[in-house]
């Protein structure tokens, strides 16, 4: 575990014996080195491997870290066609461990973090593609009337405070000056699209949030990191997705900070990201630009964050040191489209 994340194995393992008897008795935790936002720990125990989740150092509050709420989302999933991890045991206090937490099973396969010789052909990076849609439109297609999914907000007026919100997250969180980053978010205040429509969003949906099966990387096992889920506008989360969909024509920069897995040869483009999925839910042809810079402008917000708490030293993860240099690249590309109005990549 980093330095500042360990935690009590054993004050958890009484936890466990009382609220989550299913794991048994844990020997010992390891932590995953993925992922930018919540802490997330391998549990070996006597009854199998489990994972369990906490939200990052210094953070005590926001709905991304709120692991009740996805605990929550988690269980109204489980009866649901959309393959997410089984949650077993959640301690909505900070008594135990410094912060609530919640245990899950551990979903074994294949997550793709940035090419090499392992990464699968073109046929299956294609077929991986058609997968992600589909799957994407299936969590739309989710029935909210699921009172757990119906509280997780309210749809009117989603976009106005999408914008809203992340722009204020952008002020709160700033440590350098980024000009393009204020342009940018008065740029989506002024060209904020009428609402289409509300349903369940994931809000981070991206390759690395998937867990591909071992024997088939083309089939999708698991959709993880739901701590940003809500009911709102499913075209701001097929913005975030393409925001994350890194083509060949983009800057290098793209692919050192490991988002370059969509720009191996097979996979869409994030023209066509957009398009096929229009087609598979039939929704009339519209203009991505809006949402291909809103989700640029909230990755960089969201890098911005991490970087802040690493420069407070809140974190020791080395990897957090370059996000600031991954804002500025964010920011120059939003500002680009929203200028070019072109979603294709830009050399």
């Amino acid at each position: 575990m980093r330095v500042g994340e360990e935690f009590d194995l054993g004050a958890l393992n009484a936890w466990i014996a009382t609220y989550a008897e299913e794991v048994g008795t844990v020997s010992a935790a390891e932590q995953f080195p993925g992922g930018f936002s919540n802490l997330t720990y391998l549990l070996k125990a006597d009854r199998g491997e489990f994972v369990l989740r906490r939200p990052p150092i210094g953070v005590v509050k926001g709905s991304a870290h709120d692991m009740v709420r996805e605990y929550r989302v988690l269980s109204a999933l489980a009866s649901r066609s959309i393959p997410a991890p089984r949650p077993i045991g959640l301690c909505d206090n900070a008594v135990l461990l410094g912060t609530p937490f919640y245990i899950m099973e551990r979903v074994r396969g294949t997550i793709l973090r940035g090419a090499s010789g392992t990464t699968p052909g073109a046929f299956t990076m294609r077929r991986l593609s058609e997968a992600f849609v589909e799957t994407l439109a299936a969590i739309h297609l989710v029935d909210s009337s699921d009172r757990v999914i119906a509280e997780l907000g309210k749809p009117d007026g989603y976009v106005a405070r999408q914008v809203g919100g992340w722009s204020k997250r952008w002020d709160s969180s700033r440590t350098d000056g980024a000009a393009a980053m204020d342009r940018t978010a008065r740029w989506l205040t002024s060209h904020q699209p009428a609402e289409s429509g509300a349903c369940l969003v994931h809000n981070d949906f991206k390759y690395d949030n998937l867990v591909l099966d071992s024997a088939d990387n083309s089939k999708i096992v698991a959709v993880l990191d739901w701590e940003m889920a809500a009911l709102g506008d499913p075209l701001l989360d097929v913005g975030t997705s393409l925001g994350y969909w890194v083509e060949a024509g983009d800057h290098p920069a793209f692919r050192s900070l490991g988002l370059g897995v969509t720009s191996l040869p097979g996979n869409f483009t994030r023209a066509e990201v957009w398009e096929k999925y229009l087609e598979r839910t039939r929704r009339p042809a519209t203009d991505p630009t809006f949402y291909y810079v809103f989700g640029l402008f909230k990755i960089a917000v969201i890098a911005q964050q991490i970087f802040a708490r690493y420069q407070k030293g809140l974190t020791t993860d080395e990897r957090f040191a370059r996000l600031g240099d991954a804002v500025q690249l964010l920011a120059a590309t939003a500002e680009r489209a929203a200028k070019t109005g072109a979603i294709s990549a830009i050399s």
